[in-house]
C-alpha cells in the first residue's frame, strides 16, 4: 500500500464531456465521469441509465457528452451494454469502448439483476457506478448502497442496515476486474480507468460521488468528503483481480469520525453509535487486509518444482 497523489489534475484532451452540462454546482459526478471519460477515450459508447448523470449528459437527442450516448430504461443497462457491444463487434469495431455510467439505484437496487447476469456471461464492457449512496435527484432516498446511520428522505431516523458491499458480490463472479476508486484520488482513479479499458470482460469500477445536497455538504466539501472516506476507511481503495487476487491502494489515517462531521445526514448520531459504525468499518478493514495479505504472500512464494 503505497502514498496517493493528489496532484496531476490536467485532464487528457479532446475532454468528453462538454460545460454547460447540467450537474449541480460542485458536483462530484461531472468531475468523475469526465475524467473516465477522457480515460476512454473519444472511440467510446456510453449507456446512462436514468440517474443523475442523465441529467448531467441531458434528454436525448441533446447531450454534453462528446461521444454516442444510449439511455435505456433503469434496470437494463448491462444488456443494453451487451447488446452494443455484439453489435458494434459484428461491425468489426472490436476497439470502440462500451461504458455503462449508472448510479447506485440503477446498480446496486433496480440494475443488479442484469449486472449479475451479464458478469456471468462476462460480458466485454466497464460498468461505471457513480455511488452517491442514495435516490439523490428524486429526494435523496435510501438505497442499497446507503451506509447504517445515515439519514435519507426515506430513513428519517437513520438507515438500520448496513451498506451492500457490492464490490465482493461483483468480485465473487470472478470477473476479471473489479475496482474502487474517487476523484480525491485523481492517479489512483486514472490509473484503474486505463487498466480496465486494457482488459477483456467483465470490468466494475465503483466510484464514490459525494452528493452535496443529499449528505448535508458545503458547496466545496465534495473533494474533502471523498478524500475523508478513503483516509478513515469508509471507502477504501481497492482492486480484486479474476475474483481472487486483492489489493489495497489506501491506507487508514484518519478517525472515521473525522468523516462523519462534515455531514449533515450524520449529525443525528451520538458517541455510542458513531463508536459503532468505527467498528464496522475496523472489522471491514481488516478482512480487506487479510485478503490482501493473502496475495501478497501467494506473490512473494517460490514457484513449485
Amino acid at each position: 500500500m503505497g502514498a496517493l497523489s493528489f496532484m496531476n489534475r490536467d485532464i487528457a484532451e479532446p475532454a468528453m464531456l462538454c460545460a454547460g452540462h447540467a450537474a449541480c454546482p460542485g458536483c462530484i459526478d461531472a468531475l468523475s465521469a469526465r475524467h473516465v471519460l477522457a480515460g476512454l477515450g473519444p472511440d467510446t459508447v456510453a449507456v446512462i441509465p436514468p440517474s443523475c448523470m442523465a441529467i448531467i449528459a441531458g434528454p436525448q437527442p441533446y447531450s454534453s457528452l462528446k461521444v454516442p450516448v444510449y439511455q435505456p430504461t433503469l434496470e437494463a443497462s448491462a444488456a443494453a451494454a451487451s447488446g452494443l457491444r455484439r453489435a458494434l463487434d459484428a461491425q468489426g469495431k472490436q476497439g470502440t469502448q462500451v461504458v455503462v455510467l449508472a448510479g447506485d439505484g440503477g446498480t446496486y437496487d433496480i440494475g443488479f439483476q442484469c449486472l449479475s447476469s451479464a458478469a456471468e456471461r462476462n460480458e466485454d464492457f466497464l460498468y461505471v457506478c457513480l455511488d452517491n449512496e442514495g435516490y439523490m435527484n428524486t429526494g435523496a432516498q435510501k438505497s442499497s448502497s446507503t451506509p447504517r446511520g445515515a439519514k435519507t428522505g426515506s430513513t428519517p431516523a437513520g438507515k438500520a442496515t448496513r451498506k451492500k458491499n457490492l464490490v465482493e458480490i461483483m468480485a465473487a463472479h470472478g470477473v476479471p476486474y473489479v475496482a474502487t476508486a474517487s476523484a480525491g484520488h485523481l492517479a489512483d482513479l486514472r490509473r484503474k480507468v486505463a487498466k480496465a479499458k486494457a482488459l477483456k470482460g467483465t470490468r466494475v469500477l465503483v466510484l464514490l460521488i459525494p452528493c452535496l445536497e443529499g449528505w448535508g455538504l458545503a458547496d466545496d466539501a465534495g473533494l474533502l468528503a471523498a478524500r475523508l472516506a478513503v483516509e478513515t476507511g469508509a471507502f477504501p481503495l481497492l482492486e480484486v483481480e479474476d475474483g481472487e487476487r486483492y489489493t489495497l491502494n489506501s491506507e487508514r489515517t484518519r478517525p472515521l469520525a473525522d468523516y462523519l462531521a462534515i455531514q449533515r445526514r450524520y449529525r443525528h448520531l451520538d458517541e455510542t453509535a458513531t463508536a459503532a459504525l468505527q467498528e464496522e468499518v475496523d472489522h471491514g478493514w481488516a478482512r480487506l487486509v487479510e485478503r490482501a495479505s493473502v496475495r501478497a504472500a501467494g506473490a512473494s512464494r517460490p514457484p513449485g518444482p
